[in-house]
């Protein structure tokens, strides 16, 4: 009676969805790759059971003599069909989780989930109750008209966004900007509209008929880069010539913008006011504009100044004389770009009174280098201390068959503090990328300086240690430790190195 009774469709179509349900909605509801074998693996097997009991699910029923029978025929044809579509459903979610894009896909996936859900609606209509569909899409037109007009203006939005999504004129993560001034980054894209968030943290909701119509560009294509424009003017003193090659000094001092394309620098106009350039350049996405924008900034005001030239003010501004500067009665005894002002403008030096810095700068000897000359190589000791007097420099780090570009040195900058103060070795080779003038403070120079004034040697201990940790991120590679001494012992390594007396 049990074989008999198991031998029956309705009994195993009952058993196949109880165990179907089970599996896939219970044991593996947190497994979205186990859940579609499942829904794959239920389908397939309700598939060959109707079939070899004489139901096939894509046709019309024949006429059946049971009512039990015809009931339980379009019971198992509706759910044959709402599993199908199941499972094609599933299919679309996993390509666009494939794809890695599951927002921008949003509304592509909602329009094909749509088309499934109303192909098999249709299906259950034709082929489980037998009503012609060519009859029912005839007597719903005049229903579609009057439900048309009432939403055209969400239908406008809807195929705007359709549209949108297969042109692809701008992806989630863009940042696009807007003809009439309006910009932001994509964040989503939905049925009715394109979600903006803007530089100040403000969210733009756009509506998709209106962004299809409006001219747009897109600052993220085709890569991340952005290019930029920095404009500046400087007294006619001397050669245009020498001017533009002193701005590519600047362009190529910054570490921020990128090396390559590489920056370029064009003289816009010439009169008897200003050289007017334009320092063109790119970043590597457009929230780093900004910072490079003040990091140039800052670039031109010190090459500027080693270069003895001048800011011109803007174009048709009256040309007034400069106003007397506030400066201390040793800065006016001191033209920029001397040693006194180098030394001056050294932070590890800002403790030191005004005898001791002209002890240094008198002391300080001037060197030069070509473009291309290696001024110190990795891991050597540098027994002093050099200050950029004008030109450009670069650190670089060989790390096995790698050579990694660490920092680039412009006027103004220094390095060989830890070989005078730490008697360590250089984290890079150093190598002048332009000619390039600088100034050495050597041991012997600040050595009489540290006998007179021990303490002296705990002030530039904590200036050094603030600057070891601001730079950290430059040199995350490069052993900070000497000997196995801790950077906070930088004091007794300065005493130890000039051999100062130590008081406990």
């Amino acid at each position: 009676m049990s074989i008999a009774l198991l031998g029956d469709p309705i009994v195993q179509f009952c058993i196949l969805v109880v165990i179907g349900t089970f599996i896939s909605r219970i044991m593996l509801r947190h497994q979205r790759a186990g859940r579609l074998i499942g829904q794959v693996a239920f389908f397939v097997s309700l598939t060959v059971l109707l079939l070899y009991h004489g139901i096939v699910p894509y046709e019309p029923s024949p006429p059946q003599n049971s009512v039990a029978l015809r009931t339980f025929t379009s019971v198992a044809k509706i759910v044959w069909w709402v599993n199908g579509a199941w499972v094609l459903i599933a299919f679309v979610r996993l390509f666009l989780i494939f794809e890695r894009k599951p927002r921008e896909g949003r509304l592509l996936q909602d329009l094909i989930v749509g088309i499934i859900y109303l192909g098999a609606i249709l299906s259950i209509v034709a082929d489980v109750f037998s009503v012609p569909i060519g009859t029912l899409i005839a007597t719903s037109g005049v229903f579609a008209i009057i439900l048309g007009l009432a939403l055209q203006s969400t239908l406008s939005d809807v195929f705007s966004g359709i549209a949108l999504n297969l042109g692809r004129p701008y992806s989630v993560g863009d940042w696009i900007v807007l003809e009439n001034d309006i910009q932001g980054r994509v964040v989503e894209t939905n049925w009715r509209a394109t979600q903006l968030l803007s530089g100040t943290n403000d969210l733009i909701v756009i509506p998709n008929s209106i962004l299809a119509k409006t001219r747009l560009t897109n600052l993220s294509s085709p890569d991340e880069s952005h290019g930029a424009t920095v404009t500046v003017r400087i007294q006619p003193t001397t050669l245009p010539r020498i001017v533009a090659d002193l701005m590519q000094n600047v362009l190529i001092s910054c570490n921020t913008i990128q090396k390559n394309p590489e920056p370029s620098v064009a003289i816009n106009s010439v009169d008897g006011q200003a050289i007017e350039l334009q320092l063109s350049f790119r970043v590597r996405d457009m929230s780093m504009t900004t910072a490079a924008k003040n990091e140039l900034y800052d670039l031109l005001y010190r090459h500027t100044k080693a270069a003895g030239l001048k800011f011109a003010g803007p174009p048709g501004a009256l040309v007034l004389p400069s106003e007397q500067k506030t400066e201390t009665p040793a800065e006016q005894q001191h033209a920029p770009g001397t040693p006194w002002r180098l030394v001056s403008n050294i932070p590890i030096f800002s403790s030191l009174t005004e005898d001791e810095k002209e002890h240094l700068a008198s002391r300080m000897q001037r060197r030069t280098y070509r473009k291309d000359a290696v001024i110190a190589e990795q891991d050597a000791r540098m027994r002093a201390l050099t200050i950029v007097r004008s030109g450009v420099v670069s650190v670089t780090r060989r790390e096995g068959h790698r050579q990694i570009e660490l920092t680039r040195l412009a006027p103004g900058d220094y390095f060989g503090e830890n070989g005078l103060l730490m008697g360590s070795g250089e984290v890079g080779t150093v190598r002048a990328l332009t000619f390039v003038v600088t100034y050495e403070i050597g041991e012997d120079c600040l050595a009489p300086l540290l006998h007179d004034r021990p303490a002296l040697a705990e002030e530039l201990a904590a200036i050094m240690e603030k600057r070891i940790e601001a730079e950290r991120h430059l040199f995350a590679n490069a052993d900070l430790h000497v000997h196995g001494t801790a950077v906070s012992s930088l004091s007794s390594r300065i005493k130890h190195l000039f051999q100062l007396q130590q008081h406990d």
